[in-house]
């Protein structure tokens, strides 16, 4: 599967930036992956984010290809994932994967045994900026 363009708050960027300059290295899998994810994206500012775009702290609704289940999860940093079936981490590797994606994009999803399911972004539920909220 070639890789989508993405597109990224400069908020975004910088905070994940410093996010990956705090942690100790191989401290987490998913860091190789977001930091390829940041180097690939398009940054623009809060305000020019198309609201149809994952941004840290979006709401998103997928459905898994195989079988359509339909199932929505939080994109949070490390310290909001507090286990909560509704949130993932940016660090795990779908985490990393959702960010700057548009509604309609596919995705892979690792799951046991070293398989992936296509996964369907149907929709961003929530995102801050499209809110008005630009420090999330």
């Amino acid at each position: 599967m070639a890789q989508p363009n993405i597109i990224m708050t400069k908020l975004d960027a910088e905070r994940l930036e410093a996010l990956i300059d705090r942690l100790p290295n191989n401290t987490a899998p998913g860091i190789e992956k977001l930091q390829d994810e940041l180097l690939r994206a398009t940054v623009v500012e809060s305000k020019d984010i198309p609201a149809d775009v994952v941004t840290m702290n979006s709401k998103v609704t997928f459905r898994i290809d195989q079988n359509g289940k339909e199932f929505s999860l939080k994109l949070v940093y490390p310290k909001d994932a507090d286990g909560s079936a509704d949130k993932i981490s940016i660090l795990a590797p779908i985490g990393s994967a959702l960010i700057g994606m548009r509604e309609g994009a596919t995705i892979a999803w690792p799951v046991a045994g070293g398989e992936a399911h296509e996964v369907i972004i149907v929709r961003v539920d929530e995102q801050p900026e499209r809110e008005g909220n630009f420090a999330l």
